[in-house]
């Protein structure tokens, strides 16, 4: 094959992959305005989420955010395997970039490596929060309690599907209140 050619072909998957980024981009869903920090801190129950690798077969799961003291937040996920009957837990560490928009945030669970945490979904009182990052292929549905309304959790659920993501995929996360350390 020429180097021509080749460059064609290149160029062309470059294209591709870029218009399937584009397409799973959360770019055009903005974070809540409004958004207080102080307010959101605390220990939030996982309903809903997409599966992915590091969440995989937990069940009980929560997210507990707290202030460092150089103003970053702690971040301490927590989820039971029942396979291994164990917990399991991941510290990060978050940051807002942009105070302007404090409801966008960075996470790194681990150097040099971060990640987009937008909230694009708060409930006024901060009882829920429906999460994603820069894809479409990351979503959570928060709670402050270990169960949500199902008529609002249908109604969070209608408004993801209506941004386009794939509800279809999503795991109901079982929940124990009185298992939750």
């Amino acid at each position: 094959m020429n180097l021509t050619r080749m460059m064609i072909l290149l160029a062309i998957a470059f294209a591709g992959a870029s218009a399937v980024r584009a397409a799973e981009s959360t770019d055009a869903i903005p974070p809540v305005p409004g958004f207080e920090l102080n307010r959101y801190l605390g220990t939030w129950y996982e309903i809903v989420r997409l599966p992915h690798r590091f969440e995989k077969g937990q069940t009980r799961v929560t997210a507990t955010y707290s202030l460092n003291p150089d103003g970053s937040i702690r971040v301490v996920n927590r989820g039971f395997k029942a396979a291994r009957n164990k917990w399991s837990q991941a510290e990060a560490k978050a940051w807002v970039p942009d105070p302007a928009v404090p409801a966008r945030l960075k996470v790194r669970f681990f150097w040099p490596f971060s990640g987009e945490y937008k909230v694009i979904q708060l409930d006024p009182e901060y009882r829920w929060a429906v999460v994603t990052s820069g894809t479409k292929n990351y979503f959570w549905i928060l709670s402050r309690a270990p169960v949500m309304d199902e008529a609002l959790l249908e109604s969070l659920l209608a408004t993801a599907r209506d941004n386009g993501f794939d509800t279809a995929k999503m795991i109901r996360v079982e929940q124990d209140a009185a298992a939750n350390p």
